[in-house]
């Protein structure tokens, strides 16, 4: 995107050596000269009421906001709350996505010609236009902070990432405290490493034994927890990490584990342990992700099965010595219980460290991607892969990799410039990023890009798509940082680390070469990549680099949304079936416009790939669609459904794009119920041989009905003899008493009036349920008749009420529609709203949270405590409510003729239909159509079901997520 002041060669060098010839010259990528980006589209006002779906409240309302007219309505109503400033209703409030990005790119203008980045005022002119045109166009998004702060009379922090550090003193450790505070007040998260304070094995120097760093958790957790309480609609995110040869780490292992048998104990004890109920507070270790930081002397360890010392932490001494695949085990079977620890990989991420002579890298961001020195931060910013998707002329597809690099350069720049300006909360964090210059740059639409070029997730072709991909990313960012080398000098770290960093470069370089090419796509890009690299040694020798870090693969949330994203980070599609609101009103169920151009380019014909769309929007998958070969079925296999993509899939396709990352990868490895902690070992030990930097699973359900207390009863069973005759069990009866309390509810569900009568055994539980409909003698009211007789009689046979909830939620027939419920404001049908107020009266709440059900006041309660994983897109300096809009029903289809919202064509059919009336989001509407349950959190803005986004989770309806967005 730039050339240089000194000669026609390709790329931007500085002219000569005199400041006064220094600067970029900036090369156009999509404008015009003399014609502003905002002059190219059509604008259009629209009018954001976002309201609470439960009640139909009104939370935010701004009326007349101007956007283009191909912005979706998500992407507008998110854009429009979180990051237009100023009071809504004065004169100051933004009303115009032009405001927002001109407050944010002049800023960067100013800046960068304050600083000498541009060798004239025209370059700094066509930098300005570039960047407004690829934020107006979704080609790339800053992070978040960026569109909160920049450009405002508030501090203007750019960060998203922060890492501190705590040292064995009390001072150090109440510094700790007081710095995470004040980052968790700003809407942000941190991560740290306490391995240097001495563990409760070690003496103090009075005599006394150490408290150790676990006991020292409690009192952050503690602290994290109260400005949860007392901040804004949010949990503190942060996360811990514990050298795995600290004697304490045993007990740092078991810290969630404990505290998860504890939440079962105390609510079957009557406790109010709901997620923000009153006596959740007693639980400790809850408002953290914990990682175990480990060697690869205790891998190998492992692997042959030796002892391996843990070592005192201020003489270094050995203060016992513990069978490696025991601990390990350990490891395994937390995070198989409830998630907790993560692995880090501590020679690995330290073998890629570019700064290792200023200190090693100790620790991560809470979601896992920045890694680098104690006491920095780094800006993140993503690239939309879908944006450089091209078709050509005979319908041939290819990966734009020139202007991916060129749109890489434009970014990085800004990122760099960002750096010039930017406050930090902390004085130690401010000079640390000033002196090192981290960068985060990174990509979404990963999953998309793939499934519409015709490879699946899980392949060879897959994966060196986006090995290459991610690899011309990183080189082109490190060419233009050595660029920036010669116009604005190295990062301050530089001298000390230029052959560590130079090292690190030869290894991304070797790494590129060593990479196999599969395809006629990505072996352009890998060529690109690998002139890149060669420019990288080149330019690094003799100019030296300007940032130490170049790039990380975040999460995504909320500016994925921002540009209307289909996948977040590195993630795989979540379904082939998506939700989508639409600009007059209601919403509709829409099949992924990425699927017909993958079934384009496996060759299928438009006849075709019109009966297999149109067998996934009735299916929700693939399986035995018309015509469609089953070989090509992986291509479409997504993160959950039918055919779900396996979990060492997921650490494949990390491992694709480690090597060609400064940083790291923001990823959890889903793994169905059915996984073992053999499961997770495995899944370990890969992530190790790989070259992964660090890795998270979460077993499906793990953290609900699974009790602890399950491994003793195996174990006791096993010591029993066998039985010397088989006795074969049958169900038996259990009628209820002559006098039996009951609940009679009378209910309205879409016009058709009725009662429900339940009835209970004394000692509690559900015994038999009447349903009388007002019309007597109508076919209705026998068969409900007969349904109520037949679930009545399975229920004293035994047959669990979370059984027939679960079957018949959700389920679709007239009469149905609006209620007189305030818990249940909508049904699909009497059916489905009987099993929502059986299951609301008579299930513990973990079991019908599991399912998705939730009463009014649950759902009011968890909004009010807020207490839900952080991300800086909630962050709102204004005060500004943060909820999501509620999803209207359905327009029919006739009046959803929109063409900027459903759009057919005989290449690439959009299979289209009003969505399911209970369903506002993709994540509800993937339950209700593969009739399985998500392994996510509810929002607690909104109430909806979120998704997963990288190790977090991100709302479809009001952009609030659990990480870095």
């Amino acid at each position: 995107m730039t050339e240089t002041t000194s000669g026609p060669a390709r790329g931007s060098r500085a002219k000569g050596s005199s400041k006064a010839n220094k600067g970029l010259r900036i090369e156009r990528i999509h404008t015009t000269p003399g014609v502003h980006p905002y002059d190219e589209v059509n604008w259009e006002r629209r009018d954001v009421v976002m309201t609470n779906w439960r009640d139909g409240s009104i939370n935010f309302e701004q009326r007349g906001v101007e956007f283009p007219d191909f912005w979706s309505v998500n992407a507008v109503n998110i854009v429009t709350s979180k990051y237009f400033r100023g009071a809504v209703g004065t004169p100051q409030r933004e009303s115009s996505l032009k405001e927002l990005i001109d407050r944010v790119v002049k800023t960067y203008r100013a800046s960068g010609e304050e600083n000498g980045y541009f060798a004239s005022p025209e370059d700094a002119e066509i930098f300005e236009h570039e960047l407004a045109y690829a934020v107006l166009h979704q080609v790339f998004a800053f992070n978040s902070p960026v569109w909160f702060n920049v450009g405002t009379k508030q501090p203007q922090q750019v960060s998203a990432c922060f890492i501190l550090s705590v040292d064995d003193s009390m001072e150090s450790i109440l510094d700790w405290y007081k710095e995470e505070g004040m980052i968790f007040k700003g809407g942000s998260g941190a991560g740290l490493n306490l391995s240097r304070i001495r563990s409760s094995k070690e003496l103090l120097s009075s005599g006394g034994n150490a408290s150790g760093p676990v006991s020292f958790m409690r009192g952050a957790d503690a602290s994290a927890g109260t400005i949860k309480s007392g901040g804004a609609t949010r949990r503190a995110a942060k996360m811990v990490v514990l050298d795995v040869d600290h004697p304490d780490v045993e007990a740092f292992i078991e810290t969630k584990v404990k505290e998860e048998e504890k939440i079962r104990a105390l609510r079957d004890a009557g406790f109010d342990m709901d997620l923000g109920g009153d006596d959740i507070a007693s639980v400790q270790y809850q408002n953290a992700n914990n990682s175990v930081r480990v060697n690869d002397e205790f891998m190998k360890a492992v692997e042959s099965g030796a002892k391996f010392p843990l070592r005192g932490r201020m003489t270094g001494e050995t203060v016992e010595e513990v069978d490696a695949k025991s601990l390990f085990r350990k490891m395994a079977e937390a995070a198989h219980v409830c998630a907790d620890p993560g692995i880090q990989y501590d020679d690995t991420i330290n073998r890629w460290h570019t700064s290792p002579e200023t200190g090693r890298i100790t620790a991560s961001n809470p979601c896992s991607e920045y890694m680098h020195l104690d006491n920095s931060s780094c800006n993140l910013a993503s690239l939309n892969l879908m944006k450089f998707l091209r078709d050509d002329d005979e319908g041939n597809q290819s990966f734009d990799a020139e202007r991916f690099a060129k749109v890489t350069e434009l970014v990085i720049t800004a990122m760099d410039i960002s750096i010039c300006f930017a406050d930090f909360p902390t004085e130690k964090i401010g000079e640390t990023t000033r002196a090192f210059r981290q960068l985060g740059i990174g990509y979404a639409n990963l999953g998309a890009l793939l499934m519409a070029t015709g490879h699946a997730y899980d392949s060879d072709g897959g994966r060196g798509l986006a090995g290459a991909i991610t690899s011309l990313m990183t080189g082109t960012s490190y060419k233009r940082s050595a660029e920036l080398a010669a116009v604005v000098g190295p990062y301050e770290g530089y001298a000390r680390n230029a052959d560590a960093h130079k090292r690190v470069m030869q290894q991304h370089g070797d790494a590129n070469d060593s990479a196999t090419r599969v395809d006629d796509l990505d072996t352009p890009v890998w060529a690109a990549a690998t002139e890149a690299w060669q420019d990288v040694q080149r330019l690094g020798k003799k100019n030296g680099f300007r940032n130490a870090q170049a790039s990380v693969l975040a999460p995504t949330g909320t500016i994925g949304l921002m540009m209307d994203c289909d996948t977040t980070g590195v993630e795989p599609d979540l379904a082939l079936v998506k939700f989508k609101k639409l600009v007059g009103g209601g919403s509709m169920q829409i099949v992924n416009n990425t699927v017909p151009k993958a079934l384009k380019r496996l060759g299928y014909q438009p006849e075709q790939i019109e009966a297999i769309v149109e067998h996934i929007a009735e299916h929700g998958n693939v399986v035995d669609a018309p015509s469609l070969k089953p070989e090509h079925y992986e291509v479409f296999d997504c993160a959950m459904g039918e055919r779900s993509i396996s979990p060492m899939g997921h650490v494949r396709m990390m491992a694709a794009a480690q090597p060609f990352l400064s940083g790291a990868i923001s990823k959890t490895v889903n793994m169905p119920a059915s996984s073992t902690v053999e499961d997770v070992e495995e899944i370990y030990l890969q992530g190790w041989k790989l070259g992964t930097k660090a890795l998270a699973v979460y077993v499906e359900n793990s953290k609900v009905g699974q009790p602890l207390s399950a491994k003793a009863k195996e174990k006791k069973k096993e010591e029993q003899p066998e039985p010397e005759k088989v006795i074969e069990y049958r169900p038996v009866r259990r009628r209820l008493p002559k006098g039996r309390p009951g609940i009679t509810t009378s209910f309205t569900v879409g016009g058709a009036e009725g009662y429900m009568t339940a009835n209970s055994y004394p000692d509690d539980g559900l015994g038999e349920v009447f349903l009388k409909m007002s019309k007597q003698g109508s076919t209705l009211a026998g068969m409900m008749d007969a349904f109520s007789i037949a679930v009545s009689v399975g229920l004293q046979y035994g047959v669990p009420l979370e059984t027939y909830v679960s079957k018949f939620t959700n389920m679709r027939f007239e009469p149905a529609g609006m209620t007189d419920d305030s818990d249940v404001r909508m049904a699909q049908s009497i059916v489905d709203y009987i099993f929502r107020r059986l299951a609301l009266d008579f299930l513990p709440f973990e079991t019908r949270s599991a399912l998705g059900i939730h009463s009014a006041a649950e759902r009011e309660r968890h909004l009010e405590t807020g207490s839900y994983e952080p991300d800086d897109a909630d962050f709102d300096a204004d005060g500004l409510a943060q909820s999501a809009p509620k999803a209207e029903l359905a327009l029919p289809k006739e009046e959803a003729k929109d063409a900027k919202d459903v759009q057919r064509t005989a290449t690439e059919p959009e299979a289209a239909t009003p969505a399911p009336r209970e369903a506002h989001n993709s994540t509800e509407l993937m339950e209700m159509q593969l009739g399985l349950n998500a392994d996510a959190p509810l929002c607690f803005s909104c109430g909806t079901k979120m998704r997963r986004a990288g190790s977090c989770y991100l709302c479809e309806g009001c952009g609030s997520t659990s990480g870095c967005s």
